[in-house]
């Protein structure tokens, strides 16, 4: 097999042209070479025959070339799939597949066989996926919550009608209830957890003629309105509590390009309130009267 020393630096080249990841099927010759390295902590076996360089086993995408090395028909689901489609700072503790292997465990991949509709799979890139509407239907039934819809909405990964096309095709699945209750929550289409409760608020208060996430069009570009009352020009602009807080420099990036479209929202002549979290949470009877106060004050 030649010296070992010449098998590492092949292994290395594999290692880069695999993206970190080489399984030992793939190259039977180096079996033996790939376990002294593994046993030297230059290697680090991921899944039964996977390896990685030290270092990026940690690595979400690291981690997902492993599985669909070892799996080529994997299918991924949950955070991995929102990782991977529409969601690329979801935290990803536990890369789940779909898999027809042996049922295993290893450390940080939980596998599955449960039955995923053809249709609801997504190819791309060497990787398999479940759709962004089944995705963000299965992160319901996490602490993300309904989470996953708002991001896949804003993302226009999908739409509220796949998501219930997804949901159809999944019937009687456990936790569909608690899917269906969030989709329901959903259906003025909320871009983030803030804007859900805020549009909870307007229906139980039967305040209508409003529209989530609307184009607005002013001298030199187009803004998307978090709620619009078009006819009386009216925006709620909803701060949510991610990127407000604090000190961390995307907040004081948001609240300067806020303003900045707040003032060329109110030279275009519509009328802009601002609504906070903490409104929203602590005040929601306050809110709801200041909304009605602005629309009987309309033009």
């Amino acid at each position: 097999m030649g010296d070992l020393t010449d098998v590492q630096g092949e292994i290395a080249l594999l290692l880069r042209q695999a993206q970190g990841v080489i399984a030992v099927r793939d190259h039977p010759r180096l079996a033996r070479s790939v376990g002294r390295l593994a046993a030297r902590g230059a290697l680090v076996r991921l899944l039964p025959g996977v390896y990685v360089a030290a270092g990026l086993e940690q690595d979400v995408l690291t981690r997902i070339r492993a599985a669909a090395r070892w799996d080529p028909d994997m299918v991924l689901f949950g955070a991995a799939a929102a990782w991977v489609s529409f969601w690329p700072t979801v935290p990803v503790a536990v890369v789940e597949l779909v898999t027809r292997q042996r049922r295993i465990q290893p450390t940080g991949f939980h596998l599955s066989r449960r039955l995923i509709p053809a249709e609801l799979v997504v190819e791309r890139r060497g990787l398999r996926f479940t759709s962004p509407a089944l995705t963000a239907l299965d992160l319901c039934c996490t602490p993300l919550g309904g989470n996953g819809i708002d991001v896949a909405l804003r993302s226009r990964a999908t739409t509220l009608a796949a998501m219930r096309g997804a949901l159809e095709l999944t019937r009687n699945r456990r936790g569909n209830g608690d899917r269906r209750e969030l989709l329901l929550d959903s259906r003025d289409a909320p871009w983030s957890e803030a804007e859900r409760l805020a549009h909870r608020l307007l229906r139980a208060a039967g305040i209508t003629g409003w529209r989530s996430n609307q184009p607005i069009r002013t001298a030199d570009r187009t803004y998307w309105g978090d709620i619009v009352f078009e006819r009386e020009r009216l925006v709620l602009e909803i701060d949510g509590r991610a990127f407000h807080d604090g000190d961390h420099p995307a907040a004081r990036e948001t609240f300067e390009n806020d303003r900045w479209r707040q003032n060329r929202l109110v030279l275009a002549g519509w009328r802009v309130i601002r609504i906070t979290w903490s409104m929203l949470n602590q005040h929601p009877d306050q809110v709801v009267a200041l909304v009605r106060q602005a629309l009987e004050h309309s033009v």
